[in-house]
């Protein structure tokens, strides 16, 4: 039998192939219906915030985490039995020689929704660096997991508006400044990359209420909208200092020596350190003379209050 280099038939033998299939689903939700928006900027470019009518509230973000549509597998090319070999495959094959035991492997990819034979090759052939080749793969893919969480994945920044100190029963926006980032890491003698894409946030806001997880990183406002409720504001009901922690959850993909971008399943999750949010109250007096006719009345320049 012939397959991936061409084993010649002179072996007596027919070429076994091993191939791993990572399946994973599509799933999506539509955005909520808004009648209005406002442009704003943050760190990662341009945005827009949306005032959704049935809540009330403005948004940014949709309300479910996008997963990729496609499917992979991999064949090892030029093998014989499960460790063996056919040398004059190998001489024309991809050349592995980063590493001890290399052996070339061909990835394919195909659409979750098409057939099961619309598979399509991804070029060029990879390697895999490893005496015993057949399990390699499926080892990184069951512990790709772990090792994404114990990467040094950065929370971002959780920002407050007003800032640094709010007022108790106001509206305080909280945002999330995050960002994508990549590692690369050494599993079982290989090469992997890892990409870590925020896509949900949680708040604790210190006070005993939580928010999330939720996809609305939330946004910047004006400062002549401070105060105005969005999807990710909170309402403090007592004054004091309070903990704010932010645990951002993050999806992954990992790529092994090259090879295409493997979905990590579930999500990293990642806390920022406590940030102390301060919250005061508000004082309102009524004077019966403007600073007009009484300069020296309460409330005037110069003139300091008397004690609450």
């Amino acid at each position: 039998m012939k397959r991936g280099c061409g084993l010649r038939s002179s072996l007596g033998h027919s070429l076994k192939v091993l191939v791993a299939v990572i399946l994973i689903s599509v799933s999506g939700g539509a955005p909520a219906v808004a009648d209005t928006s406002d442009v704003f900027w943050n760190s990662t470019g341009v945005g827009v915030w949306r005032y959704d009518a049935s809540t009330k509230v403005w948004v940014d973000a949709p309300n479910a985490v996008p997963q990729s549509p496609y499917q992979y597998r991999f064949d090892y090319l030029c093998l014989v039995d499960n460790n063996s070999f056919d040398v004059d495959c190998l001489a024309a094959a991809t050349e592995c020689s980063a590493g001890e035991n290399g052996r070339p492997v061909r990835w394919w990819w195909k659409l979750v929704v098409a057939g099961p034979n619309d598979w399509s090759r991804i070029a060029p052939d990879r390697c895999v660096y490893s005496e015993k080749p057949d399990d390699v793969l499926g080892k990184i893919a069951a512990q790709i997991q772990t090792k994404f969480q114990q990467l040094p994945v950065s929370a971002g920044n959780s920002v407050m508006q007003p800032n640094p100190h709010t007022l108790r029963g106001a509206e305080t926006n909280f945002y999330v400044e995050a960002a994508e980032q990549s590692f690369t890491v050494d599993m079982l003698g290989q090469s992997v990359s890892i990409v870590a894409k925020p896509v949900q946030y949680t708040w604790s806001y210190g006070d005993g209420t939580s928010l999330g997880p939720q996809t609305a990183a939330g946004g910047p406002l004006p400062q002549d909208r401070w105060g105005e409720k969005t999807s990710t504001s909170h309402v403090y009901t007592q004054t004091g200092d309070f903990s704010v922690v932010l645990t951002t959850h993050f999806q992954g993909t990992y790529s092994v020596n090259g090879g295409p971008p493997l979905p990590i399943p579930g999500q990293g999750q990642f806390s920022s350190p406590p940030q102390t949010v301060s919250v005061w109250r508000s004082i309102t007096r009524n004077y019966a003379d403007d600073c007009l006719r009484n300069p020296q009345g309460q409330g005037c320049p110069g003139v300091v209050p008397p004690a609450p």
